[in-house]
């Protein structure tokens, strides 16, 4: 049983990848580079949303859902073959890059 939840977690991790770097070419995308630089190396996005980070705050009554205004940001959505990049751009800067295997 165990040995067919780990197959099930190694399967799983190897197509999604989370990362603050992306190889693009010869070329490096880092966490905190600017939105100009991902136009650059990756080109026009096919798909943006938006994306704010949220977190609860509650009682044993119930939960307050508090939006945080200062971490709103940018998904921007690459799709190259079998491959979607996603990367977040918050403040005008990349703040994650997540590599979907479809």
């Amino acid at each position: 049983m165990h040995f067919r939840l780990v197959i099930a977690l190694l399967a799983f991790s190897a197509t999604v990848h989370a990362s603050s770097t992306l190889r693009v070419g010869n070329q490096v995308l880092t966490a905190g580079d600017s939105q100009e630089r991902v136009t650059e190396l990756l080109g026009k996005p096919s798909a943006r949303s938006h994306k704010r980070d949220s977190r609860s705050r509650g009682s044993r009554r119930g939960g307050v859902r508090v939006m945080s205004v200062d971490r709103s940001g940018e998904q921007w959505r690459y799709r190259h073959g079998d491959h979607v990049t996603v990367v977040t751009i918050v403040d005008g800067r990349v703040s994650d890059i997540e590599d979907h295997r479809l």
